[in-house]
């Protein structure tokens, strides 16, 4: 339900988004040139019909592999440019010779029939506007990348919330731009000033749309810090995140408060086993990991601890930047609470076939510094058995084998960290074994999330987003670049091989990437001798450069892991 409102709400601010403000006064002037009392309504409403259709196609995609992406910037800009000439010279299309005889009824409705009141020019108008609107909020790439694929309903559910935040406040700007141009004299001439005013706005706002400048413009109100409001988008996310996780209960099943841990008297109370199982799940066992690390070789179960220890078990994958970050904690938590009687059990279930590699994960244990043990889940089985879905999560199991608190993805470390305290309390309690458990929070310093570009990965299984070659296919493709580039996608030069996991190049190829984000990561392998040059902007990178990059711009590629190409103070578009 929360992200239902967050969905509905991304609408509402998406028309203050860098992207969107330019071409405000194309919805609004198409409202206020006193065409029809329906003209906003039809305009908005084919906009939004636009939006829903645009996000199905990307999802199909497959479909319409021989289209780049340009065209749909050609297509749209074109559009605004075509009614913006009629709107400056009404006559145009009338008068030029033999326009009739090429398609008299359609080439009257985009043209002079948009002049006569055409409530399908007013649709047009909307429906080119709707690939350029559906590329503005993290919201809604959230729910193309993330939830239509999960669930077509839910995800269809999240899309039209979004276009109905969107359309209202949309039509609430075209319907006060129409009444305020209604209360001024002169302004429905069709041959008057301000319909020739609004057509060269028409005609400047296609251009810049076709040609690319409206993207320059957006970065450059992204770099100023203006109307900034995919900040605001991206703060309700995280939230939503953070609440996806089950704390420990603040009532009882019928309603009762919960006592605290330690009353003021001294007195500790916890749940009964009966109250616990009406209100929790039983963590499921570890089902016949590939290997243990960190144990000695020996096997560990969950249940081998029940009674004796709290078990928190962290879902993660070694190549996963938002896992990385997530380890420190982890780290601090086992050196803290180990004698407290905290066993951390960590699940390496693999993203990526290299990652199955035991000596891969032995190696990233050991550079990660983890201490805890580790098993290997190369075939998903403890991933399902506890029906997870997301690198890293987190399971605190306590004493008696309930899961009290999960937590999906980072954040909220020291609402994870009261949890295990308080999970650690009970079993000082209950065990009465003179443990007293530390108080306060680990100290580590927390990366600040700015990304406002998602994962998008290369193999043929995955690569959706690869705009210049043949999405999800295998085998060989000669690519080369597009005349401009839309932000979020994948655009490769060269000679690739596409496996359903990775793409391989030889030498002489090349990648190019709009992001928003302040970090830049690379997951990949090469042997000894392969060097990759990174650019920022057409420059080597040298500030800006990550850690596996030096001072000349460069990085070898060797052994299968994450990258770290860019690492910025500040988000921005590069």
């Amino acid at each position: 339900m929360a992200f239902l409102f967050i969905s509905f709400f991304a609408g509402v601010l998406t028309v203050l988004a860098p992207c969107i403000l330019p071409l405000l006064p194309v919805v609004i002037g198409s409202s206020a040139t006193g065409r029809s009392k329906l003209t906003p309504f039809v305009v908005v409403g084919s906009l939004a019909l636009s939006i829903i259709a645009f996000t199905f196609l990307l999802k199909v995609s497959t479909a319409f592999i021989t289209i780049p992406p340009e065209v749909w910037t050609y297509l749209s800009g074109g559009i605004l440019l075509v009614f913006g000439l009629t709107l400056v010279f009404p006559a145009l299309w009338e008068n030029i010779p033999g326009l009739a005889k090429l398609s008299a009824a359609s080439n009257k409705a985009v043209g002079s029939g948009y002049q006569k009141k055409s409530l399908w020019g007013d649709a047009l108008i909307g429906a080119a506007l709707g690939p350029v609107f559906s590329t503005c909020s993290p919201t809604y790439f959230v729910i193309l990348a993330s939830v239509l694929p999960a669930s077509f309903l839910l995800g269809t559910t999240y899309l039209l919330a979004y276009v109905l935040g969107l359309s209202l406040s949309l039509l609430v700007l075209a319907l006060l731009g129409e009444r305020l141009i209604g209360k001024l004299e002169g302004f429905a001439d069709p041959k008057g000033w301000f319909k020739r005013a609004v057509g060269i706005l028409f005609i400047v706002l296609g251009l810049m749309i076709a040609t690319g400048y409206e993207k320059k413009l957006e970065t450059a109100i992204l770099e100023n810090g203006f109307f900034d409001v995919t900040k605001i988008e991206q703060g309700l996310l995280q939230n939503a995140d953070d609440q996806s996780s089950t704390l420990m209960p603040e009532t009882l099943p019928n309603g009762t408060p919960v006592p605290p841990a330690v009353t003021e008297a001294g007195l500790e109370t916890y749940l009964s086993l009966q109250e616990k199982s009406a209100r929790y799940p039983k963590a499921p066992e570890l089902v016949a990991p590939d290997a243990y690390l960190n144990t000695g070789g020996e096997p560990i179960t969950i249940g081998q601890y029940k009674g004796k220890k709290v078990v928190l078990v962290d879902f993660w994958t070694y190549s996963c930047i938002n896992c990385q970050r997530t380890t420190p904690y982890l780290n601090s938590w086992y050196d803290k609470y180990e004698t407290d009687g905290l066993v951390i059990i960590g699940v390496h279930t693999p993203e990526f076939g290299f990652e199955k590699v035991t000596s891969n994960v032995q190696e990233a244990i050991g550079k990660e510094g983890i201490k805890y043990p580790v098993v290997l889940d190369n075939q998903y089985q403890t991933w399902n058995a506890y029906k997870n879905q997301y690198w890293p999560r987190k399971y605190l199991v306590d004493i008696d084998g309930y899961i009290v608190y999960d937590h999906v993805g980072e954040g909220q470390y020291p609402e994870t960290e009261r949890a295990i305290q308080k999970a650690l309390a009970e079993r000082a309690d209950r065990l009465k074994d003179g443990t007293v458990v530390a108080g306060g929070t680990v100290s580590v310093k927390e990366v600040k999330i700015e990304a406002g570009s998602g994962e998008t990965y290369f193999g043929a299984g995955r690569n959706e987003y690869l705009a210049n070659g043949i999405p999800r296919t295998e085998g060989t493709q000669t690519l080369a670049y597009p005349l401009t580039l839309a932000g979020n996608r994948l655009y490769l030069s060269g000679l690739w091989d596409f496996d359903t996991e990775h793409a391989s190049a030889t030498k002489g190829a090349s990648i190019k990437y709009v992001y928003t984000a302040k970090s830049v990561y690379l997951v990949a392998s090469g042997d000894k001798s392969a060097r990759i040059t990174v650019l920022r902007d057409g420059v080597p990178v040298t500030a800006e450069r990550g850690a596996d990059v030096d001072a000349s711009g460069s990085a070898t590629i060797t052994d299968s892991g994450l990258y770290k190409l860019i690492e910025e103070k500040n988000a921005g578009t590069h």
